[in-house]
């Protein structure tokens, strides 16, 4: 196996899988696999990041693309963490913030990953893509690709919102609208990569997405001056976020920049598509395939949950929490944030504001607790 500066690893087997090649996941425990940074390769301390300039790869020793002549960017990371005074005055919570995340290219958190994802393909070889997607992370892989100049094949259901279809046309992409959910385009999009020897980004089906997605987690330590929020409200459709800022957490420690407090976890999800929800509620090992999955928020509209032991596996260990909100309650709270804070939110970013109306009725948050809610991307890619 090649010599590297990190290693992938099954979290389920432990099975090492070697990071020169391209990978994909571990068909044996039907797992992702997980990049595991070797520290006495890591010399960067928290004063050298924080003076490099804005961006995802000042975080470089901590990602896995080893040439910065293969680093892509369009300007994504460093979103900003935006004190929600006048929310918070009115809920009577003195400590609540959105981590903005549509400020990126593609107006969405899916930038990071796929900016990580194909950087490292390019070092790899890899020239063909295809992805199923709920609209931003097609988005997000048809502008990378054309940044590299590379194919892009996007499968995604037909019902997804326009400007997700336009953004994959004018950025050079191929686009397929599949009947169905995003289970059925990862059908068919899984036929096609093998039938034409693309690589598959789908979520999780590849290691490196979920390693782009943690720089969130990174950046919301540097926010704090080095320590982490009470709770964190992510909206939860694939889970890379969450997963990743919780690996981000755990190798900040290990670094030993923050100790070993951590944030309670919140997943997210919609009434109508709650396979996490419903395994965390049951205490089961893994989720059941949603049926019928139906929202308006098409990103948390994902009725199989590909890395649902990792998201579980989060949840626990922080003594977190995974709650539903239905369509009514995220268009209230994005109208909400709109009115009250200025901030048009996707709604899968504005369920965690709903979300936190229940965890507050239920005095499961505290009101001098720093709250943390995640807007996943800009409510202007939902206009009709």
């Amino acid at each position: 196996m090649t010599t590297s500066r990190y290693h992938l690893v099954c979290p389920v087997c432990s099975t090492q899988f070697d990071p020169a090649l391209p990978q994909t996941f571990c068909a044996r425990c039907s797992s992702p696999i997980l990049a595991h940074y070797d520290r006495v390769h890591i010399t960067l301390t928290p004063e050298v990041v924080s003076s490099r300039p804005r961006g995802i790869w000042r975080w470089r020793e901590l990602l896995p693309v080893n040439d910065p002549a293969n680093f892509l960017t369009l300007g994504e990371g460093d979103s900003p963490l935006l004190p929600l005074d006048n929310i918070g005055k009115h809920l009577g919570y003195e400590a609540l913030f959105a981590k903005d995340e549509s400020n990126h290219a593609t107006a969405s958190f899916k930038a990071r990953g796929m900016v990580v994802a194909i950087s490292k393909a390019v070092e790899l070889g890899l020239r063909e893509f295809v992805i199923p997607t709920a609209g931003n992370a097609g988005g997000a892989l048809a502008a990378y690709a054309a940044r590299a100049g590379l194919r892009a094949h996007v499968y995604m259901p037909a019902d997804t919102p326009i400007a997700n279809q336009v953004e994959v046309k004018m950025t050079g992409a191929d686009l397929v609208l599949v009947d169905g959910l995003i289970n059925d385009a990862a059908r068919l999009a899984k036929l096609a990569a093998l039938a034409n020897n693309w690589f598959d980004v789908s979520t999780f089906k590849e290691p490196f997405r979920v390693e782009g997605k943690k720089t969130m987690g990174y950046e919301l330590a540097e926010a704090f001056n080095w320590t982490l929020p009470d709770v964190i409200l992510y909206p939860t459709g694939g889970g890379t976020g969450l997963v990743g800022m919780w690996k981000a957490f755990k190798e900040l420690e290990h670094l030993g920049w923050i100790g070993s407090a951590r944030p309670r976890m919140v997943s997210v999800q919609a009434a109508g598509c709650a396979p996490v929800v419903r395994a965390f509620q049951y205490g089961a090992e893994r989720c059941e395939v949603w049926p019928n999955a139906s929202t308006l928020a098409s990103g948390l509209r994902v009725p199989s949950v590909f890395a649902d032991r990792l998201i579980l596996q989060a949840l626990h260990e922080s003594h977190g929490t995974a709650l539903t909100v239905t369509d009514e309650e995220i268009l209230q709270s994005q109208a909400e944030l709109a009115a009250s804070e200025g901030i048009f939110a996707a709604p899968e970013g504005a369920a965690t504001l709903a979300a936190l109306k229940h965890l507050i009725q239920d005095r499961w948050v505290k009101p001098h607790e720093k709250i943390v809610l995640f807007n996943t991307g800009s409510g202007l890619k939902y206009v009709k």
